[in-house]
């Protein structure tokens, strides 16, 4: 910038280009006005600095000093330099070689580093914050456990201990004791109990859902959805999870959860079953993310380019907004309940996250249905084709338990992960 007016040019131009970007974001976003200034001392009469979530740092020109100080606050910083887009900035010359790396042959900055740099491209900063603001969101997490948190096959304190470490996750227990009376008393409430049933009568009218299972097991699941919906009110939280879930929640209820799980998280509740904290925290940062469903699943094993992914709950409304054709079964290894067979769209493209159980390294898979097949395992099942070869595949699994949203979303899921700090790769 060579004058005041061309300073005031770009100030307008940087603003033009926010306006657009927040009229075309899918994700809660809001940009404060631009803050030009010429040197580090001008950072302290930018008022409203300390209230920001991220900083975009248009590097026009200025000390490194000034980017130095910002990086010190401790906030998110994308730095986005011009070659094209409108006047050429000296700092997409030197970006690299003078502050990255600092005259050396390797990164020196911490907290910025070569995938916070953006060069003219408005969607490279769209994702980056939509990354941000997911997991600006999933931090901090309160969520209800009801009869405590689990972790699949693993020594429960130690993975609890490090998601709270992690992620700050608030868990919040309730004790079955407590839910059975809670149930007891809105059985006893003759309005709770109609309401119940006419809910699920209206749910059971949807197009595409299919009532084989008894009837009874739905208007039990819709109770149970007043019940756990009453309790995240009062806790403050739109979280929840059940441990237990093919056992003790079945003889508290008398359904399964399963259809309960799926009305919450179409409704923009997170709910997931089984208290597995190995693989929620990677539910609450990809929900953050693509701000719809997300469905926790058992993978199979690999074989021939596909993988058969399943369990007995699963959102129908996996895009936000439609809901996908649904059989109101039972749960199947009970034979009891009422749990949805959602047939996933064919052809959808999908984001998977495999956590590893030391919540140290997570995969990502990129893949597509292909079928809606009816196997005699969890009832909602999809076939799904990938890019990578099957025993590759299966040599580099981690964990158990996946979980899995509509659209790709790997570029962001690996950028919001370099600030946690948990490993990422994506399987391809």
């Amino acid at each position: 910038m060579h004058s005041d007016e061309a300073a005031r040019e770009e100030v307008a131009r940087i603003s033009g280009e926010l306006g657009k970007l927040k009229g075309r974001a899918d994700f809660p976003v809001e940009f404060l006005p631009v803050s030009a200034i010429r040197g580090t001392g001008e950072l302290a009469g930018i008022g409203d600095l300390a209230g920001a979530d991220c900083v975009l740092l248009y590097a026009a020109c200025g000390p490194q000093s000034t980017f130095d100080a910002l990086a010190g606050m401790g906030k998110d910083v994308i730095f986005f330099v011009r070659s094209r887009s409108g006047p050429h900035y000296l700092w997409y010359e030197i970006v690299s070689p003078r502050y990255l790396r600092q005259h050396t042959d390797g990164l020196k900055t911490k907290g910025i580093d070569e995938l916070d740099v953006v060069v003219d491209d408005q969607d490279e900063i769209m994702w980056r914050l939509r990354a941000l603001c997911g997991l600006r969101n999933a931090m901090g997490t309160k969520m209800l456990a009801i009869g405590g948190p689990g972790a699949w096959s693993q020594p429960i304190p130690a993975v609890t201990e490090r998601v709270v470490k992690l992620w700050k996750m608030d868990i919040q227990t309730v004790d079955y004791g407590d839910l059975a009376k809670i149930i007891q008393d809105a059985r006893a409430d003759k309005e709770v109990v109609a309401l119940s049933r006419k809910r699920a009568d209206e749910y059971l009218k949807l197009p595409g859902t299919t009532l084989e299972c008894k009837r009874e097991f739905v208007d039990h699941c819709f109770l149970l959805d007043h019940v756990f919906r009453n309790l995240m009110r009062e806790a403050g939280c739109s979280s929840i999870t059940v441990h237990h879930c093919m056992g003790t929640i079945m003889n508290v209820s008398e359904t399964a959860a399963c259809l309960t799980l799926t009305t919450l998280n179409d409704d923009g509740y997170l709910a997931f079953c089984e208290s597995d904290f190995v693989v929620i925290p990677s539910g609450v940062l990809l929900a953050g993310i693509c701000g719809k469903p997300v469905f926790l699943h058992n993978p199979t094993y690999p074989h021939h380019g596909t993988i058969t992914l399943a369990h007995c709950t699963a959102p129908r409304k996996m895009d936000g907004k439609k809901l996908e054709p649904a059989r109101i079964m039972t749960h199947y290894e009970s034979d009891y309940g009422a749990a949805p067979k959602v047939e996933m769209r064919i052809g959808q493209q999908l984001t998977s996250i495999i956590p590893d159980f030391a919540s140290e390294y997570w995969q990502g898979l990129r893949s597509e249905v292909v079928e809606n097949p009816f196997l005699p395992i969890c009832r909602s099942q999809m076939e799904v084709k990938y890019a990578i070869d099957s025993h590759a595949l299966a040599e580099r699994l981690r964990g158990f338990h996946w979980m899995t949203c509509y659209g790709d979303y790997t570029r962001e899921i690996g950028y919001a992960l370099r600030r946690v700090p948990v490993q990422w790769e994506v399987l391809a």
